[in-house]
């Protein structure tokens, strides 16, 4: 089952790279460019097709992708007859709208992922009043019920064993009181005396069950009944799935800006035995991504957590790719619209002068730091990879 998802997350992966691509060239086509190639993956060529203008293909090292477009950059050599069609000879706003496609592309796939998720599966929740777990036995203290403690032969049973209380059951009140969440049956159950007798009213099967237990008395905690709270997931209409589509946009934006800003400090931890404890332990390659997927396809727990968790990281590191693309930085996608966008200020500057419109940045003045931008890429994310693979963090 590990294995299956590492497959199920390169599926996805390689996918992605390829609406990344295809938002790229689909633009570039709809303006009237010239598109040469388009390749998902890098190195020695597997296979290719010639179809009209573009060649398509397959690389053998799929770690992402690419769209030859003609004349990206004023170093590029372009034949005089397809000038007219380069990228460098179209208006700026359309140069914009190649560049962010790649990464639209990205957010559209997780919008998708993440509202058909809500409507479909639903969304998760854990505060509700259906067990989960019934407790076998008394802890025999608050540090033994937090640590999850094992229970031993001379531990009493719980109070829910000895009630007849089941998983599944949903409970709808507790000691006359409604309840219809966790938190409020939570709060009942620490309100009663210990050593006095309960009265649980469930759903079980479609009936309503009447069950009565003694609460226990756990040193440090109080009165104790032995059970916990399952996760469900709830669908929801479509007005709640784009609110939930929205929450989910921002939380990982947060995070992915959480994240990156903690790189340089999680870069010394990243090898450490208490990564998980460390800025490190929030940080994580795709090598680390495939193995959580693995991880949660392969753990004992329902369909819905795990179709529910894969199907949300993969429009979580959809999201963070198209962030990223977009960091003004070169040569990533954002790099070159701030070029694009510079052009325009300088233009707009030049035409307030009375001066002559200064033309297309000069690439070979980018290149040095562009490259160095690479550089540290690279570094951050061979070390990212590295780490993952020899210190890897577990979920679960």
């Amino acid at each position: 089952m590990d294995q299956i998802g590492w497959v199920i997350f390169l599926v996805a992966l390689l996918f992605s790279v390829m609406l990344h691509e295809s938002g790229h060239f689909v633009a570039a086509k709809r303006f009237g460019m010239k598109a040469t190639k388009y390749f998902i993956g890098f190195g020695p060529t597997l296979w290719s097709t010639t179809r009209g203008e573009t060649e398509y293909g397959i690389k053998a090292l799929p770690v992402g992708g690419y769209v030859k477009i003609i004349g990206m950059t004023s170093l590029d050599e372009v034949d005089p007859e397809d000038e007219p069609r380069s990228f460098r000879q179209a208006p700026a706003w359309q140069r914009l709208i190649v560049l962010a496609a790649g990464s639209f592309m990205h957010f559209v796939l997780a919008a998708v992922i993440i509202f058909g998720l809500a409507i479909g599966i639903g969304i998760e929740n854990d505060n509700t009043t259906q067990l989960g777990t019934v407790a076998a036995c008394v802890p025999q203290s608050a540090t033994a019920l937090n640590n999850g403690a094992a229970c031993t032969a001379s531990d009493p049973k719980s109070p829910a064993l000895l009630a007849g209380l089941k998983v599944g059951d949903q409970v709808t009140s507790f000691n006359g009181v409604p309840v219809s969440s966790w938190t409020q049956l939570e709060n009942v159950i620490k309100d009663a005396k210990p050593g006095s007798v309960a009265t649980i009213t469930v759903e079980r099967d479609g009936r309503p069950v009447t069950l009565h237990a003694k609460l226990a008395d756990v040193s440090g905690h109080g009165g104790y009944l032995g059970i916990a709270a399952t996760t469900v997931f709830q669908p929801t209409s479509p007005l709640g799935a784009i609110r939930y589509t929205g929450s989910g946009f921002a939380q990982v934006i947060t995070g992915s800006g959480s994240a990156l800003a903690q790189l340089p400090k999680a870069i010394p931890s990243l090898f450490a035995k208490d990564r998980s404890q460390t800025a490190a332990g929030n940080v994580s390659s795709v090598v680390g991504a495939a193995r959580e997927t693995g991880q949660a396809v392969a753990a004992n727990v329902g369909w819905q957590y795990k179709v529910s968790f894969v199907l949300l990281l993969i429009a979580s590191l959809n999201i963070f790719v198209g962030i990223l693309n977009l960091l003004p930085l070169l040569p990533m996608d954002g790099g070159h619209v701030a070029v694009v966008l510079w052009e325009v200020i300088r233009r707009w500057l030049a035409r307030l002068r009375g001066r002559a419109d200064p033309g297309l940045v000069d690439y070979r003045k980018l290149v040095p730091v562009s490259f160095s931008i690479f550089l540290v890429i690279v570094f951050f994310g061979v070390m990212l990879i590295l780490a993952d693979i020899v210190n890897p963090v577990n979920i679960g």
